[in-house]
């Protein structure tokens, strides 16, 4: 490995830039990691071998910086380039300056991101390598007449969302022909605000269903594996906000997921760690392939944890070469992670930024809790408000959900409104605990008005 890759730039921050830099450290590889003027008190700056401050406060005049990024990465006499998640991580410009750079891209090829980034695209690849999606429009949306059109032959409501869509930006739900305009123009504008392209396709809304995903491997030989699935259909706004491994399948839709996951990834010339998502739906059992995330995914852990396999370490292997054959893996028990975020649900999940004046984490058998912070660290209000990973695994999912209840109260913030007692909240839900609930249970709460206050805060 050090003969391939001896210095590694980490073009990310927070929990990730902390997490690849353990991993390069485990490896023999050295890291440099990058902040903003906001960051320079972060954990991400002390935990690699070097730190650059690469501009101020606002993303766009630092972490989105491609030129800088890959300037620092030469100035630093580094070999690759590890994207973490968000920011430039699927961005093929990046990907494809790094290449040129004479760089190791830590992830998939530029054309396999723009392949797969595209959501019409992708949705082409998927048909063509036989993997079922869910109907929609052939290509991009032409006219609010075709949308129309889309919405009486198949039944309203309707799914609009962005080509170049993630993270729930640009999806918007269509109850009927009369609302569409507005609808249209609305998710347009988030469109091209969060992607610069308001390009939108449609797709049939499916109303109850669950959000499986199943995490991908390959390697620059040709060879590529699925190391499983995970459930995330606990979500909010379309984001996710726990996440947990194995998903309750009967077992030939696993095996027969799986292999779709592969079969798509190989269709694009896969390499690095990839996430193929579905939709499960709940009546019928079937399920349709949505969109291709091509890096590591935030809930990574809770297939590192059932698995024993440290996807971030194999993805710098197989940037440097190494070949999957070597990848030994037999799943076990489960797990979930519980994203502890500075936001208040008291206020609608508004963001709360601030200083931690209190951060103690809780330990234990099966207890992990990946996080860049600590007491004394300010939370700054320009990035994401991801304050920890907290994953549990047990022998069962009965075993986690007993010891994430013991690790919740253990978790102590002060200084600023974070989620934990809405996790201990939802720790306590019927639905949850049976596993019965789908991508719309959150919001059918907030609806109602049953997720009370008190029960949050």
């Amino acid at each position: 490995m050090a003969d391939t890759l001896r210095r590694l730039l980490i073009a990310n921050r927070g929990e990730i830039a902390v997490r690849v830099a353990r991993a390069a450290r485990d490896l023999g590889i050295e890291s440099v990691s990058v902040h903003s003027a906001a960051d320079g008190d972060s954990r991400h700056v002390d935990a690699a071998d070097r730190s650059v401050c690469i501009g101020p406060a606002a993303a766009s005049a630092s972490y989105l910086r491609r030129d800088l990024l890959v300037h620092v990465a030469e100035a630093t006499g580094c070999d690759a380039v590890h994207p973490g998640y968000g920011f430039l991580s699927e961005d093929t410009e990046f990907a494809r300056q790094v290449g040129d750079a004479g760089l190791a891209w830590v992830g998939p090829s530029p054309e396999a991101i723009s392949t797969m980034g595209d959501k019409a695209e992708a949705r082409a690849v998927a048909t063509a390598a036989g993997v079922p999606v869910v109907p929609g429009t052939e290509g991009v949306l032409t006219s609010e007449r075709a949308a129309v059109e889309f919405g009486r032959e198949h039944g309203f409501p309707i799914l609009l969302k962005a080509r170049a869509g993630g993270g729930g930006k640009g999806m918007r739900i269509v109850s009927d022909a009369d609302e569409l305009p507005s609808v249209l123009s609305l998710a347009r504008q988030e469109a091209a605000g969060a992607f610069g392209d308001d390009s939108m396709y449609v797709e049939r809304y499916l109303p109850r269903v669950r959000h499986v995903e199943v995490q991908v491997l390959g390697d620059n030989h040709g060879t590529v594996v699925a190391l499983g699935e995970r459930d995330c259909s606990v979500q909010r706004r379309h984001q996710k906000v726990v996440e947990e491994a194995p998903a309750d399948l009967p077992g030939e839709t696993r095996h027969q997921m799986c292999q779709t996951a592969v079969r798509l990834a190989e269709a694009v010339d896969y390499r690095g760690a990839g996430t193929v998502e579905f939709l499960v739906d709940v009546d019928t059992g079937a399920y349709y392939f949505i969109e291709m995330n091509t890096r590591i995914q935030v809930e990574h852990p809770v297939t590192e944890e059932i698995t024993g396999v440290d996807l971030v370490a194999w993805q710098l292997r197989v940037a440097a070469g190494e070949r999957l054959a070597a990848l030994n893996y037999e799943p076990r028990g489960n797990a979930m992670e519980f994203r502890i975020t500075a936001e208040d649900p008291a206020r609608n999940f508004a963001p709360s930024p601030g200083r931690l004046t209190v951060f103690e984490v809780p330990d234990g058998p099966g207890v992990r809790c990946d996080t860049h912070c600590y007491p004394g660290y300010v939370v700054p209000p320009y990035y994401d408000s991801l304050l920890a990973k907290l994953v549990i695994r047990g022998r069962d999912r009965s075993e986690v959900v007993q010891r994430a209840r013991r690790a919740l109260r253990e978790f102590r913030v002060q200084g600023v409104a974070t989620t934990v007692g809405f996790h201990q909240w939802l720790l306590e839900q019927p639905e949850f605990l049976a596993g019965t609930h789908t991508t719309g249970y959150l919001a059918d709460f907030a609806g109602t008005g049953s997720m009370l206050q008190e029960e949050v805060t």
